[in-house]
């Protein structure tokens, strides 16, 4: 079946999809994105993407192309016509596309943003086997810039670490900035110590994790102590579990940090009780 995308108010055959050339996403990287989970047809977390979505237009000096309640109609309707029951919506806007390249950004009156909307079929995405023996990362140096809280599509970057850890047999990478972890290529990443669960603070660091915030909110109403400070890999090596947070991933053990093993070498139980904690109370809220 030909996947439905949306392109600037149309809904289209994902072969007929068209943006210019001259676009700033693809000369300057000048946009930013969301991906939003579907579980059981709906969507997980939605306000929260919409929120953050908001503040990285704002962040950039970028007008806002549609409101709350017409962005999430758009999401519905691409889930109706892609049939998708579990799998993620991806958004993408960016400043447009002006009648030739130049590094000053162009009028908005005059250049509308390009808005792109599309969705992935990811079947059982809740159910990953990978959920029950964990994944492998290992550390490299944080070559990002410095603004990664705003979620621009700027992503050479962790497509390199990913890479990177695809070659040393890994599945992610931490990313290490003044010898401390900053976050995985695509997600927010954690350490459990004696019960307490050790996130980085929030900072123009790291992003700020819709999924994230999710989780240490539960994590608190579950009673778990939660601290928000830097740790090193050096810490990370000696904790009792590790794990990470994203849309796409939700709560994912993390067992092996560069080739060295983790608490038992498997998933913890704060990771998994979290893990189901999370997709049940997102389920129950889910639009």
């Amino acid at each position: 079946m030909t996947r439905t995308v949306y392109v600037n108010g149309a809904y289209v055959p994902e072969d007929e999809a068209k943006i210019s050339v001259f676009d700033r996403g693809f000369l300057m990287a000048d946009g930013v994105y969301e991906v939003t989970s579907v579980l059981d047809g709906k969507l997980i977390d939605f306000a929260g993407h919409a929120k953050r979505l908001e503040r990285s237009l704002g962040e950039l000096d970028m007008p806002h192309p549609a409101c709350l309640p017409d962005l999430l109609d758009i999401h519905r309707e691409l889930v109706r016509r892609n049939d998708i029951t579990d799998g993620l919506v991806y958004l993408q806007i960016t400043r447009g596309a002006p009648a030739d390249r130049d590094f000053t950004f162009p009028d908005p009156a005059t250049t509308e943003p390009t808005v792109v909307l599309f969705t992935q079929n990811k079947p059982g995405l809740a159910d990953s086997p990978v959920a029950k023996t964990g994944i492998k990362v290992i550390s490299i140096e944080d070559q990002r810039w410095a603004r990664r809280d705003i979620k621009t599509v700027q992503l050479l970057f962790p497509s390199m670490g990913k890479m990177m850890a695809k070659a040393a047999g890994a599945d992610d990478a931490w990313m290490v900035e003044d010898g401390a972890v900053t976050e995985g290529t695509s997600n927010n990443a954690y350490i459990i110590k004696n019960n307490t669960i050790i996130t980085r603070h929030l900072g123009n660091e790291i992003l700020h994790g819709i999924t994230r915030a999710a989780v240490l909110r539960f994590a608190k109403e579950a009673q778990m102590k939660v601290e928000e400070r830097s740790f090193t890999i050096k810490e990370a090596l000696q904790a009792d579990e590790a794990f990470i947070t994203s849309a796409s991933m939700f709560v994912m053990p993390v067992v092996e940090i560069d080739g060295a093993t983790i608490g038992a070498g498997t998933p913890g139980p704060v990771a998994a009780r979290l893990r189901e904690i999370y997709l049940d109370e997102s389920r129950k809220v889910a639009v």
